[in-house]
């Protein structure tokens, strides 16, 4: 028979540390946060060994005074919280981040802490914690004018068999960084420098918070490639703000580890924010495709729990469906306004390759080096100048039409220019005002008739074919529910539902486009995607495939010979039907090169 036992206080104090303090970076991260709601406007982070040996956190906010110094370091003392007039604690009035309490006596109970703090215009203050003893505080050198200076020595070495769970120093420094990037992203009006081993590894400059500002500081972090091929997010409703910048899809990436998401200026990992990016984005790329972006989702404290995680890395919504309803009109209106533009990256790529080979970038280093290498010439090479275009040509077959030059010097103003050859019956070149544009001719038709029915279907609706004997499909009693909660929404997709006792529902018709499909497979799909994503992603992605494969079999084929009025046909129709920058997979449909990277490639530049 098991006997009850009072915990020790320094063994409580343990214990709530380890739901905090898992690793350096969740020291960062809680001190990091401290400093942004003490108001610094700039913060300097040094680590050492990955945080295990040491960790600095200097900022120039507000600073404690002797008796705030005291108790931000007493268990439950924290200043997110007030009572109102009647002297009760609304635990969702939560408005910072958390300031100075909560963590420090975790953090001071599992490492050596050593707290320096000054208010403007008093003396500064020592306070030490050595795995959970306490001395002082004590009179300080001036920080300046405020600030504080946190220093956190031997990590876990009360508890040192939590040391043993930890990983490399570079994985810890990897994640440190990863926690000052996020923060850093949520508040480019504060400059952080992060130093790792005494080298610099990090330097934001402060930037405002204006769209500019946030743009430039996701440049700084996530890379110019990103700032080139993103479109800004901005869309409110009842309350519930969405801002940011989402990355084109052609910009896709292998995980989904760059997308960045925010609630209330806190970085959070969210798989109802995740689900609802995958479900706005699912009609562009493939399933195991990824979209780069950084959302900012704004709204009352009152109607998110930022509570319900220790490390506060899950929020849940007074009203989800709001909110993910919010983030997908969002993201596909901004896709929508990004009309046929695709991803710079498609044609750096390209012109990577198209580098001769032992140039910087270019496909293999060759084995000697020419007599004149490029860059080297005696004398330099004349430039083509800015004005000065490429000579139209036809396309080599007889069929082809050769287009008069005022057509050519009229379209060659429009985005995608004017058709100047088709290329093994496949590739639309097309002449612009600064370059050129290569179309592929069967992906970009691909696209436009994909648009095309996706319009019609949403006119005319989903059509749905009823089954003679309806399929009773066995699920587990939460799965049944969640499906046939969303029953409405499934019918208006062509899928028919009824209970059907416990834990099992009646599938009475099925989507007329999926033609003979596994109705059992289908709900149980579906029932996984509303446990993940709270999205019906499954069918949604099934009449998007068939509708795809359609319009594939529906579009102008490669190998089929087009003349310059067909060609520019196409061009206009692309260039006024948004998403058509990329294919039903993320491809893109075209990749324009300009004039002057041209230029370079033949060293004229």
């Amino acid at each position: 028979m098991s006997t009850l036992r009072r915990l020790p206080p320094e063994t409580i104090n343990r214990i709530a540390a380890g739901e905090v303090v898992e690793r350096p970076a969740s020291v960062v991260k809680e001190l990091v946060e401290n400093a942004l709601d003490a108001q610094a406007q700039s913060i300097d982070i040094e680590v050492e060994e990955g945080g295990k040996a040491r960790i600095l956190i200097a900022d120039d906010g507000h600073g404690m005074s002797r008796d705030e110094l005291l108790l931000a370091v007493e268990r439950h003392a924290t200043s997110k919280l007030a009572p109102d007039a009647d002297g009760q604690w609304d635990l969702l009035a939560i408005s910072t981040m958390g300031f100075r309490g909560e963590a420090l006596p975790s953090i001071g109970s599992v490492a050596r802490l050593n707290l320096t703090t000054q208010r403007s215009g008093e003396d500064a203050w020592t306070l030490r914690i050595e795995g959970g003893t306490q001395s002082g505080p004590e009179p300080a050198p001036p920080l300046g004018l405020s600030g504080t200076r946190i220093e956190v020595r031997d990590l876990f070495f009360a508890v040192p068999a939590r040391l043993k769970f930890l990983k490399s120093e570079r994985a810890e420094s990897m994640a440190i960084s990863d926690v000052i990037k996020r923060l850093a992203m949520a508040r480019p009006d504060v400059a952080f420098t992060l130093s790792s081993n005494g080298r610099t590894t990090l330097r934001l400059m402060a930037k405002g918070m204006d769209e500019a500002a946030r743009l430039a500081r996701l440049d700084d972090i996530l890379g110019h490639d990103f700032a080139q091929n993103s479109i800004a997010i901005d869309q409110e409703r009842e309350g519930v703000r969405i801002t940011g910048f989402a990355g084109l899809p052609t910009y896709h990436q292998g995980s989904n580890r760059h997308q960045y998401l925010f609630v209330n200026g806190r970085p959070v990992r969210d798989k109802l924010l995740h689900g609802a990016v995958r479900g706005a984005y699912a009609d562009f790329l493939a399933r195991d495709r990824h979209p780069a972006l950084a959302l900012f989702v704004d709204l009352d404290p009152h109607k998110v729990d930022v509570n319900v995680h220790p490390a506060k890395a899950e929020v849940r919504f007074a009203d989800p469906g709001l909110v993910r309803g919010l983030i997908v009109g969002a993201l596909r209106h901004g896709l929508a306004n990004a009309g046929h533009r695709a991803s710079t990256t498609t044609a750096g790529f390209a012109l990577g390759r198209a580098r001769p080979e032992g140039e910087p970038g270019g496909a293999n280093p060759l084995p000697y080096q020419s007599a004149a290498p490029w860059g080297r010439q005696s004398a330099p090479r004349p430039s083509m100048g800015e004005n000065t275009r490429f000579a139209a040509f036809d396309a080599p077959s007889a069929q082809h039409e050769t287009q008069a030059p005022a057509a050519v010097e009229e379209g060659q103003h429009l985005p995608l220019g004017a058709a100047r050859a088709q290329v093994h019956e496949t590739y639309i070149v097309t002449q612009t005002e600064d370059g050129i544009v290569i179309v592929d001719q069967h992906a970009a038709h691909e696209r436009l008739v994909y648009e095309d029915m996706k319009k019609a279907l949403a006119a005319s609706g989903v059509t749905a074919q009823a089954l003679l004997v309806p399929e009773i499909v066995e699920l587990d009693e939460q799965s049944a529910e969640r499906v046939l909660a969303r029953a409405d929404e499934l019918d208006e997709l062509g899928l028919s539902l009824e209970a059907f006792g416990q834990g099992a529902v009646a599938v009475r018709a099925t989507p007329a486009l999926l033609g003979n499909v596994d109705a059992t497979r289908l709900v149980r799909d579906l029932a996984d995607d509303l446990a993940e994503f709270d999205s019906a992603l499954s069918l949604k992605e099934r009449l998007e495939e068939v509708c795809s494969t359609m319009a594939c079999h529906g579009s102008v084929r490669a190998g089929r010979r087009l003349n310059a009025a067909e060609m520019n046909a196409l061009l206009r129709q692309m260039e006024a039907t948004p998403h058509s920058g990329q294919c039903n997979h993320g491809r893109p449909t075209y990749v324009e090169l300009k004039l002057k990277d041209i230029e370079r490639l033949f060293g004229r530049r």
